[in-house]
């Protein structure tokens, strides 16, 4: 539970009634929280909407527990993420939760939970950012700037597989094994002149660019993107997410387009999400390494998050 935003003292672990769903709202005994920045950006208070207390996490998946005359069935594998989870009513940091029905994804997999909990929204965040912000095809070069988030690992993972050349950043070089492990053929080192970078390896720029880190990195991001090639906007590694005085002409390269992506659960069809479960029980794909915590450690799985000091997703088990 989040009694308020602030410092991490403000997650305690309580025991709260189990939900009741609502009409039309299924409960899930959850078995795997993966966490996301947005848990952050509520605990640290920029979230709008939050009513405090309240039980974060904006995605979970787990089984049935009350189908509430829906069409699903008790013990049936299931994920759920955002649309007000964490937020507007409790989320996925608990042992139960409940969820509106349309929210639902369900799946079959016999890969561990921790596996399992650490895919949905990563996948439907890089999925998307690739297919409707990027329209991403085989060939193409792709620059993703924050490339040892969870995200930007999953993304890289996934271009790869698409047929896509990969450059990623990070600001260490102690981590190029964990963006080549996901298929990154150009391991960068984020200086703040990615740019400059990109194009000594592909001199009109790459074909599309995936921003995870946020505005301060965006022009330099832009820089490196070819004429006629698009950057999405995706992430907010650096919390920070406005254009301040913007004018576009001067901000924004002759010829490149900027567009963003920020999607929900009915942004991840529920083939994909099987497609890849599948895939990464086979070994033929993985979307990078998982780091796991009980509950009553959720402080420190936050700190983590929140310092950046794990390569990969994290993951609450309750």
């Amino acid at each position: 539970m989040l009694s308020g935003p602030g410092p991490v003292e403000n997650l305690q672990v309580v025991e709260v009634p189990t939900p009741e769903p609502p009409p039309g709202w299924v409960r899930i005994r959850v078995k795997a929280a993966g966490l996301n920045r947005s848990e952050l950006h509520t605990r640290l208070g920029y979230a709008d909407g939050v009513v405090f207390p309240r039980v974060p996490g904006i995605e979970a998946t787990g089984v049935v527990d009350d189908p509430n005359g829906t069409d699903l069935t008790p013990g049936q594998q299931v994920a759920t993420m955002m649309g007000g989870m964490g937020r507007t009513f409790d989320g996925g940091y608990a042992q139960y939760t409940a969820v509106p029905r349309d929210q639902i994804i369900p799946f079959v997999s016999e890969l561990p939970w921790e596996a399992i909990g650490a895919v949905p929204e990563t996948l439907q965040t890089a999925y998307g950012s690739l297919t409707t912000g990027l329209d991403l095809r085989a060939g193409q070069t792709l620059l993703i700037r924050g490339g040892t988030s969870s995200v930007g690992l999953a993304a890289a993972a996934l271009a790869r597989d698409l047929g896509a050349t990969v450059l990623s950043t990070t600001r260490s070089p102690d981590r190029f094994a964990a963006l080549s492990a996901v298929g990154v053929t150009h391991p960068l080192v984020d200086d703040g002149s990615v740019a400059a970078q990109v194009r000594a390896l592909y001199s009109t720029g790459v074909d599309a660019a995936l921003e995870l880190v946020g505005t301060p990195t965006l022009p330099d991001t832009l820089a490196a993107t070819r004429i006629h090639g698009t950057v999405c906007f995706t992430g907010m590694l650096s919390n920070e997410w406005l254009v301040h005085d913007f004018y576009p002409i001067g901000y924004l390269p002759t010829g490149v387009r900027l567009t963003a992506y920020g999607g929900d659960a009915s942004d991840l069809p529920a083939a994909v999400l099987q497609r890849y479960l599948d895939r990464i029980a086979a070994g033929e794909v993985t979307l990078g390494p998982v780091h796991t915590y009980p509950l009553d450690d959720i402080r420190a799985a936050h700190t983590d998050l929140e310092l950046g000091t794990k390569v990969g997703k994290l993951v609450v088990l309750p």
